[in-house]
């Protein structure tokens, strides 16, 4: 099942979100507040695993 980051946060809370994907909840914090284009995958065992979508090659905002 995939869901975005933002949405799974509304679910679950940062601190466990942040737990599950294995990052900070200041690193969940910053992505939602930058609208980041990440999804999580909720995986049939429980686990759950996050990608984002991102521009290829990607470049950084001040290189734009």
């Amino acid at each position: 099942m995939k869901i975005s980051l933002a949405k799974y946060v509304e679910e679950v809370g940062q601190v466990k979100a942040a737990r599950a994907i294995g990052v900070h909840q200041t690193a969940i914090s910053k992505a939602i507040r930058e609208g980041r284009q990440i999804f999580i995958n909720k995986l049939p065992t429980g686990e759950v695993r996050a990608f984002e979508y991102r521009q290829f090659p990607h470049r950084r905002k001040q290189d734009i």
